[in-house]
């Protein structure tokens, strides 16, 4: 079952929103598919992330926010939320894309996800609804995003830190590997002279890393 949080009044549009082109290039009557949504999808999405940054975090320069609206809107993260509100499960795809595994790749996804957006701005007329959708979905990456950008780098500045009292190196080591292969969770301790500074999460191995010395930095500050 699809999980939005919105009703259609034109379920025709959802329907057009979950059609892959590869599912209407294989039928023989003109099926429409979701490519004109996610194009109108895209661009409602970064108007709505970028008001939302702008008003949330005026502490951010302009080319500040255009890096952080930019590690929001984009494919990974989309594909993230798209597999939480089950699209993958709902989608419709073509044979060829249903086997070569079309229903978990990325692109697809998020390119869906877009076109929900897109859907959704149409049937309800108002851009307010989309806006709701949005952030409602996306809160939990906003945040997520946003502790990276101020962590960004925090490996460096560890280094210098240790480096100043230490010749000692500076080790991080995975503590735990968590869920599936497309969405990973890593936990990733950072120690010194065998001594636990930090424990960070993170998608990636770097993100993790960063989270960790992030965490060492806000110890050794005390």
């Amino acid at each position: 079952m699809l999980e939005i949080g919105y009703n259609f009044k034109n379920k025709n549009l959802l329907e057009v929103a979950l059609t892959h082109t590869s599912f209407s290039h294989e039928k023989k009557q003109d099926i429409e598919h979701n490519e004109r949504l996610e194009f109108l999808g895209d661009a409602v999405l970064e108007l709505v992330i970028s008001k939302h940054i702008f008003t949330r975090f005026s502490e951010l320069s302009e080319g500040e926010l255009t890096k952080l609206r930019a590690s929001i809107v984009c494919e990974d993260s989309l594909a993230r939320k798209a597999r939480e509100i089950k699209i993958g499960e709902n989608i419709k795809l073509g044979k060829g894309e249903e086997l070569t595994g079309g229903r978990e790749r990325d692109s697809i996804l998020a390119d869906a996800f877009e076109a929900i957006i897109g859907a959704i701005y149409i049937d309800s007329n108002d851009i307010l609804k989309a806006q709701d959708f949005i952030i409602s979905k996306m809160e939990d990456i906003i945040v997520e995003k946003r502790q990276t950008f101020e962590m960004n780098d925090c490996k460096t500045y560890l280094q210098e830190i240790i480096q100043k009292e230490s010749t000692e190196p500076i080790k991080y080591e995975i503590v735990k590997e968590e869920g599936p292969a497309h969405d990973k969770l890593f936990t990733i301790k950072v120690t010194h002279k065998n001594k636990q500074l930090g424990i960070g999460k993170g998608k990636s191995k770097k993100d993790a890393e960063q989270a960790a010395a992030f965490k060492a930095i806000k110890l050794l500050e005390k």
